[in-house]
């Protein structure tokens, strides 16, 4: 292996998923998280693991972190770092059948992390900050009068500024603090009265290296397979740059960090690549003709697992639908779509729904995360681990979720409705991805405010305010369906409704049945039937036309039939969405007759 072929790279992942859109708490600054790398480090029960217990002891007692956002920055990294699905099915269980606060408390208190890379995760929280500029700080620890600056614009630049999806910020990133990300790995006494390390001396572990791989990867040379950062380390000529001794299991610091920034590099697997060299993905439904086709890539077929994504950008006025295992476990980024009707069946890592407008898009389950960005108008349909909304206006969220969604700053008018559709193998993708029925809190939101301080209730009287959302009243709830054929097991909505969203659908349909029961008994004639039959069409497509949703219908057509069995099933979609519309269930005024 020669060292100059050696490329090391930040991870997609901890900065996509881990790092909160927001401007992070001036609590989790370096200085800080100097004192609490030295107090893990010297506290039974700290490290190398660390409890939520000690943990919340750390943050709410020494950082005066609310408990609320405590639990978040821990959840969120508990769901980064992966578990089983079998272990997320198992652990969904038992948070189930816990019916108080104490039981809740007694399940999370046997959630531990790895203390090292735990402080790495907190640490690039900072990436979403305007400046990593603070003043010096004298304190021990923040006193509840300490208070971050917080001008009247910042939440707005914040918004135009996020970089999660942005490889050349998040190399950007490490090679500008890869001296502080080091320097939280080291032994306490291995830091100056300064707090900063005497880096011509200092060793740092083989164990503390390892735990960098949170952040970094890399590989041996061109073709050859992505390792940890930590084993590219400790072989060939890397192992003298880096300073690596066998018999200490340690490295030299200052050989350590200039190996390092020797050998960055931008992700080859991240979104610069993937636009620059990714493939075209094609679609089970996409209209030709007029429209201009949507901009489309994905770098599947070469990325390894955690940095797969496909790229979906400008689709207008459009029906897309895929279920394929090239979508499964990506990351995926819908990027300024309009008007559009984005279907993605199959099991995903990561959602990103970014500057869109006036569209729908419903989902298979979502392992990790779904995020709405920058958004007007949209409905989103999903299963997911984690829901935030950010920077959006007029957008409808229906749910099913073990977390409770994530409101950043900058929202309005955002609707959250409970989960209200299936497809056949929904039940088979979130089996696949750890993803249970319970717990389910789609209807307990938490607030996100631009100070990074999460609000203690629904009820809050904070600036972030919380008319910024609604629950869905039960009066204004319609199921909806997804008009494609597959095959499957499952048929209906996986838990069931909650009571009064079931209880308001089942009075909906019960006038629907009287209306069709006194147009029976009305004693029409056979031309009189003719007519009123007539008179329903006529008025459903004034309204498909009124409301600009004939082109979703008729979208659902391939735009080339070349058998009958292609016709028939094309017919039955249409025919499908038809019925649904007469027999009540279809969405209502500024919804999808298609989706019934």
């Amino acid at each position: 292996m020669e060292a100059d072929t050696v490329s090391i790279w930040p991870r997609m992942e901890p900065f996509l998923l881990g790092a909160l859109q927001v401007a992070p708490s001036s609590k989790l600054s370096l200085h800080y998280l100097r004192k609490m790398a030295s107090y893990v480090r010297t506290r039974d029960g700290c490290f190398p693991v660390l409890g939520w217990s000690m943990w919340r002891h750390i943050a709410c007692g020494k950082l005066q972190i609310p408990e609320d956002l405590a639990w978040l920055y821990f959840e969120t990294f508990d769901l980064l770092v992966g578990h089983s699905p079998e272990e997320r099915l198992e652990r969904a269980e038992c948070l189930s059948q816990c019916s108080s606060k104490t039981e809740l408390d007694q399940q999370r208190n046997k959630l531990s992390v790895d203390t090292l890379q735990f402080l790495l995760f907190l640490y690039i929280q900072q990436l979403n900050r305007l400046s990593l500029r603070t003043s010096l700080i004298g304190e021990e620890w923040p006193s509840h009068r300490t208070r971050s600056s917080s001008p009247s614009d910042r939440e707005a630049k914040t918004s135009s500024q996020n970089k999660n999806w942005d490889d050349q910020a998040h190399l950007s990133f490490v090679q500008s603090h890869l001296p502080e990300i080091l320097e939280l790995l080291l032994e306490p006494g291995q830091l100056s009265q300064s707090g900063q390390a005497r880096r011509d001396s200092q060793q740092i572990s083989l164990e503390a290296v390892r735990s960098l791989g949170l952040l970094l990867e890399g590989t041996a040379g061109p073709g050859k397979a992505v390792q940890p950062v930590h084993r590219l380390l400790t072989k060939g000529p890397l192992q003298t740059q880096a300073g690596y001794s066998m018999l200490s299991r340690s490295f030299l610091l200052h050989k350590l960090l200039s190996c390092l920034q020797h050998s960055l590099t931008l992700n080859p697997f991240g979104i610069t690549a993937c636009l620059r060299s990714g493939k075209k993905l094609a679609w089970a439904q996409q209209v030709e003709g007029t429209m201009k086709r949507a901009k489309i890539a994905r770098n599947t077929h070469t990325a390894p697992p955690g940095s797969k994504m496909v790229l979906m950008s400008q689709v207008f006025k459009q029906t897309l639908a895929k279920t394929s295992d090239k979508l499964t476990a990506a990351n995926i980024k819908i990027h300024r779509c309009s008007d559009a009707f984005i279907y993605l069946l199959s099991p995903l890592r990561s959602v990103s729904v970014d500057k869109c407008r006036d569209s729908t898009v419903v989902l298979g389950p979502v392992e990790i995360s779904v995020h709405i960005h920058s958004c007007h108008n949209v409905r989103l349909v999903c299963v997911a681990g984690r829901i935030a909304i950010g920077a959006s206006s007029r957008c409808t969220i229906h749910s099913l979720t073990p977390t409770r969604p994530l409101l950043l700053p900058g929202n309005a008018d955002i609707t959250l409705g409970p989960f209200h559709t299936f497809y056949p193998s929904l039940e088979d993708h979130m089996a696949s991805v750890g993803l249970a029925v319970v717990p389910n809190v789609w209807d307990q939101p938490l607030l996100l405010g631009t100070d990074g301080l999460a609000s203690p209730s629904l009820n809050t009287s904070s600036s972030l305010d919380a008319t910024c959302y609604r629950l869905l009243p039960p009066s204004e709830f319609h199921m909806l369906a997804v008009p494609f054929q597959m095959e499957g097991d499952t048929c209906e909505v996986p838990g069931g409704l909650p009571p009064a969203y079931q209880t308001a659908l089942n009075e909906k349909q019960k006038r629907i049945k009287d209306w069709q029961k006194t147009v029976m008994e009305a004693g029409l004639t056979k031309e009189q039937r003719r007519q009123f039959q007539e008179l329903v069409e006529t008025k459903f497509h004034e309204w498909l036309l009124e409301t600009g949703h004939r082109q979703e219908l008729d979208s659902l057509i391939p735009p080339s039939v070349t058998s009958l069995k292609e016709m028939d099933g094309a017919a039955k979609n249409t025919s499908r969405v038809k019925d649904a519309k007469h027999m009540g269930t279809g969405r209502g005024e500024g919804q999808s007759p298609m989706a019934c």
